[in-house]
């Protein structure tokens, strides 16, 4: 039965997802702003449709510790549900993604229309130069940067493969940096269209002031990302949702 749900749900994902980008296209000429919105709506129905024919949940923990002002939010990545999902939980993201996805008709030409962070991966120093000045730029917007330190999905429980970018980013800009861990790869694990009922939790943890020596804050940015992400999936595990809990 799961198996079914799932594939009914992905099928209205990518229609709806479709029809949001084709419907939605003026919104490439109006402001960003109502682009931004668009985008937020797509989250919201999205996270509906999840929750009413694949029986996935999200659960939001600390949400009082995002502050409204600007500030780098350095999150753990497991799914392709961190892409959409988090979206309404920020007031004004900036999400850092890699530039190839700027050439994907429409789903691209948005990504450039909401002011991401765009960044060319193949060529190191240039790319964390341009990721760093990009991030000033939208900070002075009063935005949000939000960025996933180990680059592309981690299946839960992998080891850690955290880079450079977001170090630099907390050292230049002098703005506290929230961590964010979160269990969507047990529900949405990559690479499959399986979708299992529970509740994904994400938790806002405690900001990390600015100011940080470059090593205590890796350290500390690191091991509270890691412990707080491995509990969270503990906890998952152990409801008995999830993988474990699927029929069908």
């Amino acid at each position: 039965m799961q198996t079914v749900r799932s594939y009914l749900f992905a099928v209205a994902f990518y229609v709806t997802t479709a029809l949001f980008l084709l419907l939605g296209s003026w919104l490439l000429l109006a402001p960003r702003r109502w682009a931004m919105e668009g985008l937020r709506q797509h989250a919201l129905a999205s996270l509906w449709l999840l929750k009413h024919i694949a029986g996935t949940r999200m659960e939001v923990r600390g949400h009082e510790r995002v502050p409204q002002g600007a500030c780098l939010v350095v999150s753990k990545h497991q799914s392709a549900w961190d892409t959409f999902a988090l979206v309404p939980l920020f007031r004004d993201p900036a999400i850092v993604l890699k530039d190839e996805l700027k050439w994907i008709p429409f789903y691209g030409w948005f990504c450039v229309k909401f002011e991401h962070i765009l960044v060319k991966r193949d060529r190191a120093a240039a790319a964390l130069k341009a990721l760093v000045e990009a991030a000033k730029v939208r900070l002075a917007q009063d935005r949000q940067v939000v960025i996933f330190p180990e680059g592309t999905r981690r299946a839960p429980g992998a080891p850690p493969d955290y880079k450079p970018g977001y170090v630099a980013l907390y050292e230049v800009l002098g703005v506290p940096c929230i961590p964010l861990a979160l269990n969507s790869g047990v529900y949405w694990p990559r690479r499959s269209l399986m979708r299992f009922p529970g509740t994904i939790i994400v938790e806002f943890l405690e900001p990390i002031p600015p100011g940080l020596p470059r090593k205590a804050f890796k350290a500390e940015l690191e091991k509270r990302l890691e412990e707080a992400s491995n509990r969270l999936v503990a906890e998952a595990l152990a409801s008995g949702s999830g993988p474990q809990g699927k029929s069908g």
